[in-house]
């Protein structure tokens, strides 16, 4: 059971060559257009000459009756534990058995010392996190990202991806979502790496670098072992730290905690997560706070205007976030009014709201395909408003034509204090010197 990315993996470690074990299909659920497809022979192995069908998640209880199927594993991330136990529940009632693969079986060892930069759930800063981390080793050490996958494109051409430049992120036809990770990372004159096949995706980036760094998709497990798992925390979302899957695993794995957002967050949102920190993380694990910090070239475009406001896709939707980074910077930055996308939402985003109700007024980047960016496009055309104020690391003017002015919202990580820095010139002391 997946979502084109994690499952993807855990049959090429642990499946795709033996020969006691027949894989049926894979199921697809969260990204689109991914069911009705095959994982193909070139990537599927010689035990699959025709590959291996991906269907709905809907169709799994006939699947399994149909195939006899005797084991189902979940692979895919940011689902509550109430929701991946119900899934569990229909497939044991189904007559199959249900079952996790962990760390051990599928996180690949490398060569190279690694820094996992993981979650408990989307949309916590993980990015800007590892923009952080990136920069302390800039002019110490030649650094490679590898970053979660996102193959919704011709599977078998991006098998390994390397994102040396601007120019690639057209030639490999990176879907927005892929753009919002890889630009800033590009911009800092940093390869990243991606694709399918993770051991062929390591063993290329390790040619590039002294040091790894992963860069975890959702709230997912770290697909490289790490010599530093280091899990950011959202105080927005209190209580998700420990009701997630496979959030809290990662929680209970951390070396190093990042509370992030602390400046936009209560101070009883921050008691509650830090309890639920403390509950689950390991003994003396180090907890570090840190600020989102939210900027915007001219504040005077935001002030007093009316604005639409559009977020990050997988933050909004499954993320489970009714408003992101771009909503608490217009009310910062003095807007007169946040208007609603709902109703000029076109195509995919007014089927997006449907699916999601707890969204508020922000629109949901969603770039996966070209029809899904057309929708986009109307849905901001089609908007009464003065302004667009887009807070996604892309340049969405460079993507659509929109008939109003747009104003983008940048965001780093700040950490408070010098802890961070501290565990990090340990790391290259230790770990990248031979200290």
């Amino acid at each position: 059971m997946g979502a084109a990315g994690r499952d993807f993996h855990n049959f090429n470690v642990v499946f795709r060559n033996d020969p006691l074990t027949r894989v049926v299909a894979f199921t697809a659920a969260q990204t689109p257009d991914i069911a009705g497809r095959t994982y193909p022979p070139a990537l599927s192995g010689p035990l699959y000459p025709n590959g291996i069908p991906i269907v709905e998640e809907s169709e799994l209880v006939p699947l399994i009756k149909r195939d006899r199927v005797n084991w189902v594993y979940f692979s895919y991330s940011d689902i509550s534990h109430q929701d991946v136990m119900h899934k569990a529940s229909e497939v044991l009632a189904a007559g199959a058995n249900f079952a996790f693969l962990g760390p051990e079986s599928t996180a690949i060892a490398s060569t190279k010392p690694v820094i996992s930069v993981c979650a408990v759930r989307t949309g916590v800063g993980k990015s800007s996190a590892t923009r952080r981390i990136a920069r302390f080793f800039l002019e110490r050490r030649r650094q490679s990202v590898i970053r979660h996958p996102m193959p919704y494109g011709d599977l078998e051409a991006q098998r390994v991806q390397r994102f040396g430049e601007m120019d690639d992120l057209e030639r490999f036809e990176a879907t927005i979502e892929e753009r919002e990770e890889y630009e800033p990372l590009l911009r800092m004159d940093i390869a990243v790496f991606a694709g399918v096949d993770y051991h062929a995706i390591l063993h290329r980036a390790e040619v590039d670098a002294d040091l790894i760094i992963w860069d975890g998709g959702n709230n997912d497990l770290p697909f490289v072992r790490p010599d530093l798992h280091v899990v950011l925390v959202d105080p927005h979302r209190p209580g998700d730290e420990t009701s997630c899957h496979p959030g809290e695993a990662n929680l209970r794995m951390a070396d190093l905690v990042i509370i992030n957002k602390v400046d936009s967050a209560t101070p009883g949102q921050l008691a509650q997560v830090q309890a639920g920190v403390e509950s689950v993380a390991k003994a003396n694990v180090p907890v570090i706070l840190a600020d989102s910090v939210l900027t915007v070239a001219d504040p005077d475009q935001v002030k007093g205007k009316r604005i639409l406001v559009v977020g990050d896709g997988p933050t909004l939707t499954h993320g489970g976030m009714a408003y992101g980074a771009g909503t608490i910077a217009a009310r910062q930055l003095g807007a007169s009014e946040i208007i609603s996308g709902r109703e000029f939402a076109a195509g995919s985003i007014s089927d997006a709201y449907s699916t999601y109700p707890h969204m508020e007024a922000e629109v949901p980047v969603l770039g996966y395909s070209s029809e899904q960016l057309a929708d986009l496009e109307a849905t901001l055309n089609a908007a009464d408003a003065d302004i667009v104020l887009f807070a996604t690391p892309v340049n969405l003017g460079q993507l659509i034509n929109v008939n109003k002015p747009m104003v983008a919202v940048e965001y780093e990580l700040e950490e408070r204090g010098g802890e961070l820095a501290g565990i990090l010139g340990d790391f290259d002391y230790y770990k990248l010197s031979g200290g």
